[in-house]
């Protein structure tokens, strides 16, 4: 089932233009034998601290001129949402807890519907998600977390909403 989720998460419009070919089967082949079980834990910042690692190891991963951590965020953050909304894989490794702690998958769609939002003025100009850094992301998961409380829901879903967005309703 994780392998499974991992091909579907990660498609080849996921990972684009990110400097050197091979990027989505890097990614797919390392969320494959992602542990898991390593992202179930009590503590918010014990998972953070896990997502953190696997961002870096991921990133070290891809091909050479392709080894960025914005795509390294953006593919974990797809996948774990993925894997969330997957209900064999939550339950195996006891993973409900997740949801509060996920991050909005960020990608110029995403940045520009927070950037439109009433909080999220202030933030910075959207660039790419090859030069996205820990910093700017922290940045825009802050706002998103503030939108979602508004909204009644978690800021994993907020790329649902935003999601392909043409007429500006979300």
């Amino acid at each position: 089932m994780q392998e499974r989720i991992a091909e579907l998460a990660i498609g080849i419009s996921t990972l684009r233009n990110q400097g050197a070919p091979g990027v989505v089967s890097a990614a797919r082949e390392f969320l494959k034998r992602l542990d898991l079980a390593a992202f179930r834990t009590r503590s918010r910042q014990r998972f953070q601290s896990r997502l953190n690692v696997a961002t870096r190891r991921l990133k070290d991963r891809l091909p050479k001129g392709a080894r960025n951590w914005g795509a390294a965020r953006k593919a974990l953050n797809i996948f774990l949402r993925d894997v969330l909304y997957n209900h064999y894989l939550r339950s195996r490794h006891h993973l409900d807890r997740l949801e509060e702690w996920l991050e909005v998958p960020l990608d110029r769609d995403v940045a520009a519907a927070l950037r439109a939002e009433s909080e999220g003025a202030a933030l910075p100009r959207w660039k790419t998600i090859k030069h996205l850094t820990p910093d700017v992301s922290r940045r825009y998961q802050a706002i998103a977390q503030v939108v979602a409380r508004r909204r009644g829901i978690q800021r994993v879903h907020l790329d649902l909403h935003y999601w392909r967005r043409r007429d500006g309703a979300t």
